[in-house]
């Protein structure tokens, strides 16, 4: 099977996007060996930028915000029925070329430090841990740990420069 194409989201595929949310989830909740709040039910103050997707109909999405001025990947899933095909990979690749487009410096990301398919495959795409961060970034570290997140295990925020 060809690896599906990657492209913008249209609004035929945003009814799609929670399914594969869910899925996605349940892997991450196998992982945590604990439920996890769906990033949708997640509170947040901004409208993405733009959303990426993989095939028609979609089985995965990138959703880009900005914070702090720069491009942040505010979410990634794939189904798991298409997991371990480079589908992830493809759509962090496209949503950083279309971040290094629009004149994007870096591209930050929140994310779970030791699930295998959360910091350390963002650190295989190039992005590198943020010790401390600064500004809109660490508010935003503050407000997820403020929701819980944090008490599911160890959280990072990462950056990769453009």
């Amino acid at each position: 099977m060809a690896a599906p194409r990657i492209r913008t989201a249209t609004p035929d595929d945003l009814a799609a996007l929670p399914v594969i949310e869910a899925a996605a989830d349940l892997l991450l909740e196998t992982a945590l060996a604990c439920p996890v709040l769906p990033a949708s039910e997640l509170p947040t103050s901004v409208e993405a930028r733009y959303v990426l997707v993989a095939g028609i109909p979609p089985v995965g999405f990138a959703r880009v915000d900005e914070v702090g001025g720069q491009a942040h990947l505010e979410q990634l899933s794939v189904h798991p029925d298409f997991a371990g095909r480079g589908i992830g990979r493809s759509l962090v690749e496209a949503a950083i070329a279309v971040a290094r487009a629009h004149g994007y410096e870096s591209m930050t990301l929140c994310t779970f430090a030791d699930i295998p398919f959360n910091g350390p495959f963002y650190a295989s795409c190039g992005f590198e841990a943020v010790a401390s961060p600064g500004g809109a970034l660490a508010a935003l570290r503050a407000h997820e740990a403020q929701l819980g997140l944090d008490e599911l295990g160890p959280r990072i925020a990462m950056r990769l420069r453009l």
